[in-house]
Parts: C-alpha cells; sequence; structure tokens
C-alpha cells in the first residue's frame, strides 16, 4: 500500500522540465567526404605527357626568325625616290625602330652597323660531331655544313630550323665551295675523294683527287675551272665539266692547308704547314712570289673582295693582311690567345675582317680605323672550341660560324640603341632551349655577350643600351666622323658635364615628362662611377658621390 504523499513525490518527479532546449538541426550523414579519384592508368595518361618514342614532347616556342628583305625592298624604294644624294634614315636608339633597319649595303661609310655580335640561336645535328666548313647558298636562302661525319645538313638561311641531310661523304667532309653561278657544288673529303653536286643535293660524279685530305676548294672566277689543295703537298688545277686535272703544282714543302682563287684574276694563292704564302699563275703553274712572314702552320687564306688584299691566318696566333701590288705586309693582328683557325671578309664592307680562334673566339677587326691592329669587337666566348669555319650572308647581316663543340651558331646586327657593350658571355648561357620570350623576333636575345673596346685601346666610353649613356660618368656619349652609325651616335636628349659619377645605371626619363628632384634624388644612389679618364696625362679623376654611397676614388693610368 502506498500512502498519498508517496503517490504525489512520484507524481512531481515525473512531470518534464520546463527548461527550453536547443532547437534540432539536420545533418547529412551521406557524402560527408570528396568521392575517391578514379584510378590511374599510367599506360593511358602517357600520351598526352609523353611523345611517340617515349620521350618529353617540349613546350612549343616562337621560332626566331630574320627575314632582312622587307629592308632591301624600302632601300631599293628610297633610292628610286631620292636617286641623287641618297640620305639613309637615322635610326633613333629605341627598339621600335628597328623597323626602319636597312641592309649593310645601305650604311657604306658605317662599318659598325654591320659586326655581327648578337646571338641569334644554336643548331645542332642530331649526330653530334665537329663542323668543319659551312657556304651559304648564293641566294643566301639556305646555309650548308659540312661535318667530320660526312654528312651534308641544310638548314633554312630564316629560321634557322633543320631542312635535310645527306651522307654526302665516307669520311669526314674538308672543304666545300659553291659555284659563283650557284649551279653547282664541290666537296672534297678526308681520304681525297672530290664530288659534284647540284643545288637539289643530286650527286653527279666523284673521283680520287688526291692521294691525301684535300683542305681546300676554290672556284675560278669564270667556273670554268677550280683548284684544290692537300696533305700531299700539292695544288691541283681542275676543269671542271672534264673533271680532268689541267696541272699539279708543287712547290710547298709540306701540307698545303689553304689555297683560294682571286676573285677577277687568274691568280692563285696558298698557304701551307712550312709557314709561307706562296702565289701562282695557273696557266703555267709558275711560282710568282713567296712571303715568309709567318712563324707556325698557315691554317686559312682569303682574298679581300677588291682583290687588291690578301689576309692569312696562322697557329702564331697571329692573322696578316698583306697587299699584292706591292707584296708586302700592311697590318698584323694580334688578339688570339691560340691559334687562328678561320677567316672571312664582310662582302659589303671590304674592310672588315673576321677571325675565328681555337679558343672559341672570334674577332672583328676594322682595317679602316684608326687603330687596325686593335679588334673592334670581340666575342670571347662565341664557342666552347676551335672556330673552323666562318661565313657571312651574301648580304652581311648575318654570320655564321661552324666549331668542334658541334654546332652551328648564327649571330645579327643589334636593335636600334643596344650599344655594341657586355662582358663576354657564352652563347651557351644565353640557353637555346629557353629562347628569351623578351627579345623581337628576328634579333635575338637581350644580351650579346660582347666586348667593345675603344680605339684608344683601353675600356672606354661604351655606349650603354639606353640612348648611348657612358656608365659611371652621367653624361651621354658621343660619336662622330666615319665610325657614327645611324641610332647609335649624337644623341638630341640634353647633355651634362656634371662628373660627379651617378652609377644608378637607369635611364633618364622619355622626353616631355620632365626630371623632377626625386628622380634626381634616386638616379644619384647606388655606387658610384669611375670619372672622366685623361690618357694623355695618365690621370683617372674619382667620381662624386650622390645619394646613399660616395664615389670611388680616382686611379693612376702611368
Amino acid at each position: 500500500m502506498f500512502s498519498a504523499s508517496m503517490a504525489q513525490t512520484t507524481t512531481s518527479d515525473r512531470l518534464p522540465t520546463t527548461r527550453p532546449t536547443a532547437p534540432s538541426t539536420w545533418r547529412a550523414t551521406r557524402h560527408l567526404s570528396p568521392l575517391p579519384r578514379p584510378p590511374v592508368d599510367p599506360e593511358l595518361d602517357a600520351p598526352p605527357k609523353m611523345g611517340p618514342d617515349g620521350r618529353i614532347i617540349k613546350k612549343v616556342r616562337p621560332r626566331r626568325t630574320i627575314d632582312l628583305w622587307a629592308g632591301v625592298g624600302r632601300w631599293e624604294m628610297i633610292k628610286k625616290v631620292k636617286p641623287v644624294g641618297t640620305r639613309v634614315p637615322v635610326l633613333k636608339p629605341a627598339a621600335s625602330y628597328i623597323i626602319d633597319m636597312l641592309p649593310p649595303k645601305a650604311y657604306t661609310d658605317d662599318i659598325a652597323t654591320s659586326i655581327t655580335t648578337k646571338f641569334v640561336h644554336t643548331s645542332t645535328n642530331k649526330v653530334r660531331c665537329p663542323v668543319n666548313c659551312v657556304a651559304w647558298t648564293p641566294e643566301g636562302r639556305r646555309i650548308l655544313t659540312g661535318s667530320t661525319s660526312g654528312e651534308f645538313t641544310l638548314w633554312n638561311g630564316l629560321t634557322f630550323n633543320f631542312e635535310t641531310i645527306l651522307q654526302a661523304h665516307d669520311s669526314a667532309i674538308r672543304a666545300l665551295a659553291f659555284s659563283h653561278s650557284g649551279g653547282f657544288l664541290i666537296s672534297a673529303d678526308q681520304s681525297g675523294v672530290i664530288k659534284y653536286y647540284q643545288p637539289n643535293m643530286n650527286n653527279l660524279a666523284a673521283w680520287q683527287a688526291h692521294r691525301e685530305a684535300v683542305r681546300g676548294v676554290s672556284f675560278a672566277p669564270s667556273d670554268s675551272r677550280f683548284a684544290t689543295c692537300g696533305d700531299d703537298a700539292s695544288v691541283r688545277i681542275w676543269a671542271f665539266e672534264e673533271m680532268r686535272e689541267e696541272r699539279c703544282i708543287t712547290g710547298h714543302g709540306w701540307d698545303v692547308k689553304c689555297v683560294e682563287w682571286h676573285p677577277t684574276r687568274g691568280l692563285i694563292v696558298s698557304g701551307s704547314k712550312d709557314n709561307l704564302v706562296k702565289f701562282w699563275d695557273p696557266r703555267s703553274g709558275q711560282n710568282l712570289s713567296t712571303l715568309h712572314y709567318h712563324k707556325n702552320t698557315i691554317q686559312a687564306i682569303k682574298w679581300n673582295p677588291n682583290g687588291n688584299l690578301v689576309a692569312t691566318a696562322s697557329r702564331d696566333q697571329t692573322v696578316r693582311v698583306f697587299d699584292i701590288r706591292a707584296m708586302k705586309e700592311l697590318h698584323v693582328l694580334k688578339g688570339h690567345k691560340k691559334e687562328v683557325c678561320s677567316l672571312t671578309w664582310h662582302p659589303v664592307h671590304h674592310d672588315l675582317l673576321v677571325s675565328g680562334g681555337a679558343e672559341g673566339s672570334v674577332y672583328f677587326w676594322t682595317l679602316s680605323s684608326s687603330t687596325p691592329s686593335a679588334p673592334r669587337a670581340t666575342m670571347d666566348q662565341a664557342h666552347e672550341s676551335n672556330v673552323w669555319a666562318l661565313a657571312y650572308h651574301p648580304l652581311g647581316h648575318i654570320l655564321c660560324t661552324g666549331s668542334n663543340d658541334h654546332t652551328t651558331r648564327f649571330w645579327c646586327r643589334d636593335r636600334p640603341g643596344e650599344g655594341l657593350s657586355g662582358t663576354g658571355t657564352s652563347a651557351m648561357e644565353e640557353s637555346t632551349e629557353d629562347d628569351g620570350y623578351d627579345a623581337l623576333p628576328g634579333f635575338g636575345m637581350a644580351s650579346s655577350g660582347i666586348n667593345m673596346s675603344s680605339q684608344d685601346g683601353g675600356q672606354g666610353a661604351m655606349d650603354w643600351e639606353m640612348g648611348g649613356v657612358r656608365p659611371g660618368t652621367g653624361t651621354w656619349g658621343t660619336q662622330g666622323g666615319d665610325e657614327f652609325i645611324p641610332g647609335f651616335g649624337k644623341s638630341t636628349l640634353p647633355s651634362s658635364n656634371d662628373n660627379s659619377g651617378n652609377g644608378s645605371g637607369r635611364a633618364p626619363p622619355p622626353p616631355g615628362f620632365g626630371m623632377d628632384d626625386s628622380y634626381e634624388s634616386r638616379g644619384g644612389g647606388g655606387r658610384g662611377g669611375y670619372g672622366d679618364r685623361d690618357y694623355s696625362g695618365g690621370y683617372q679623376r674619382g667620381g662624386r658621390g650622390d645619394g646613399r654611397r660616395g664615389g670611388r676614388g680616382g686611379r693612376r693610368w702611368d
């Protein structure tokens, strides 16, 4: 039995609480985690990433192109509109004026405009081997290279891409030459075999011409005959159509390394391992003259296009220029650190000579300058090994170099506003696989890796890339006289005689935007310049520092 009080207590304990409860919220119970990814099939995933042969597909990049035919047409129009007193338009120092550049023939008085020191492209065969000889086709649309593997490689002359390859010889190709008419090609190899080819690489004939390696081939002006030389110490004259030997000239005491037919006359010059340069009459085979100036093997010899000068390159690290009218030596060009391997003259500016050395350097010499014995421009690291071959485009705006480092490289002129300056960096540092997107199409990378020395022989007055500003002096560089370059010379911007040594490296503001105090304070900061140089007194005045850091002290030029 239960009492009433117990019943009451039990009833009150069972009453529901009056405290508010939190409202119930709905929660998802499915798909709380991301769906699992489908299994990856390596075979199905490989095609978009890998090529058909298993190699990674490279990223597509625009190919550089150097096409000067628009400039040629513009130059012909200028000559037609202004036939009397034709005036070459002056290029302003800005990259946008690249479209106004004319062919080298338009700048007959400015040799410096044709110095091709800007790296454009490196072409390499799949089978890597030394490139022994290069030659442009007469129309300039393609370039042919001969390698140690005996292969001909034809490269496009505008985009520098591969076009075709041919196993032309069974041994290393040592020489090749196009006829002046452009209808035939002669090549020679290490075994002494000579072959005829048509421009479409069709082989016409082949025969054993020398007992040992053939080192040089050169056509006569009429293309009816050609001369060859070889390691059998002989120079031979051949009738082209009959493929018949007309004369065998023996006068050298050792291997004959190079031979060249005069561009307009019946005269042949040869260079040998006996250190001698000999001139021959191709009709009689008589030795007309002998020059003994070099102290080591003569490796290359080239006639000047005017026919009055002949240049020789030797293992004694010198290049010598001779005048055949007086049979005397005109210039001794020294600068290469190792033997000189190759030579070529500019096709338009006959005073511009280019040489290639065993250390991989390419030097430019201007014989009409006040200091012809000092190189006008140098590319100390153009290649990594011997530069065996040099060849200019018929228009003179592209230089092709073939080297023992298995590469063929192309060099063009600088853009307006880019001075011939630099530190001589290797072209390989400007990776051809990266192909720099900041370059204008057809004119290579922003850095050319050039050393440009002044006519005084020192590192003086080098124009900077922006409008000829001289670093370290705060003044605007000016050049005049015969060395004036349109777009590189005298500037119309205001000049200053303040030698404060502002070496900030910043370009001044564009005309019309003024120069406020804030700009001057920023421009004066940074490392001070070197001040002025006084070569006559042998004293260099120190720069006055402005801004954050002071100028560098003076130097004695004793």
